[in-house]
């Protein structure tokens, strides 16, 4: 027997928690799937300090916790699981976690992104303890000190570019001989003189885990097949993100990257289904901006926008 919801949101990330938290407010009772992986992407980093009203800032599973219980303090209903299928060709909306059904008559998609890896075992381990892969959330813990950018991409520019501000050196490490960003980031990042390049190299491991922090890279010449170790205190990781939307391809517009293309705030190409956070956000990718748009989704459940025909006409000017 399939359970029937005013509002089910995918995502227990800050957009999904937002949402939930209005949704609630407002008694529509929505129920979270939070997803194994719950929390988002905060749950890996160690100190927030850009979170407004905490000015010596917060452990980001800490605010994780506290927005899950604020959300539930006001009639949030919250599950762990993860969603096996979504019908969205279907009203209500079929939403399928394991052998349990719901139906949601609105349906916010909250899902993330999530950002790619080395894989090199270790770059995980090291997570906030000196690799990262949001140069605007952790590059404050760097200031003064040497640090590494992987990628060429816009991403890793960006990244680049930003730590250049706050780092003594910034050093970015492509596989290739050339970049692959676009001709204006790659314009600003050579410009900046604390801005250096290793080209033709890949990260082979990342020291020392055995300290539990960064102090060293291990690299290959992917040419002449060299190892080398250049010295640095961080390293952030700028090969991109990849947004969760596989459960909704063919069944919602998505852009050339695959994340969901919103109008009006967060409204999707299919009616009563809305996106908020990362999944739909590849510019900003910030918790606060994500909860920003994880508070427009729920009001925009409450307060759907009529259809042209059914707007009352503008008044007649005098």
């Amino acid at each position: 027997m399939s359970i029937e919801r005013d509002v089910i949101i995918l995502g227990s990330g800050p957009a999904g928690l937002t949402a939930a938290l209005y949704s609630a407010r407002a008694n529509l009772k929505p129920l979270v799937i939070e997803g194994v992986e719950a929390g988002g992407q905060l749950m890996l980093t160690t100190m927030v300090d850009n979170w407004p009203g905490f000015r010596d800032g917060i452990m980001g599973p800490d605010l994780m916790t506290e927005m899950r219980a604020q959300a539930e303090r006001f009639g949030a209903e919250i599950i762990q699981g993860d969603v096996t299928s979504v019908d969205l060709s279907r009203r209500p909306f079929l939403v399928t976690v394991g052998t349990s059904e719901y139906l949601a008559k609105a349906l916010v998609l909250a899902t993330g992104a999530s950002a790619k890896w080395l894989e090199l075992g270790v770059d995980r381990k090291l997570s906030g303890r000196g690799v990262s892969t949001c140069a605007t959330c952790d590059g404050y813990f760097f200031k003064g000190r040497p640090v590494a950018v992987i990628g060429g991409g816009d991403t890793a520019m960006e990244e680049a570019i930003y730590l250049s501000k706050l780092a003594s050196s910034v050093v970015v490490i492509h596989r290739r001989d050339s970049l692959r960003a676009s001709k204006v980031m790659q314009d600003k990042a050579f410009a900046t003189p604390s801005i250096s390049f290793l080209w033709d190299t890949e990260v082979i491991d990342i020291r020392d885990i055995t300290k539990g922090e960064v102090d060293a890279l291990v690299l290959r010449n992917t040419v002449t097949g060299l190892t080398s170790q250049l010295a640095v205190e961080g390293v952030f990781i700028g090969i991109g993100h990849i947004p969760n939307t596989k459960l909704f391809r063919g069944q919602i517009e998505l852009d050339e990257n695959g994340y969901i293309r919103t109008h009006h705030g967060s409204r999707t190409s299919v009616e009563g289904v809305f996106a908020a956070g990362d999944v739909q956000d590849h510019i900003y990718r910030q918790a606060v901006t994500a909860a920003g748009s994880g508070c427009v989704v729920s009001r925009s459940t409450r307060h759907p926008t009529p259809h042209p025909r059914h707007r009352r006409p503008p008044p007649v000017q005098a």
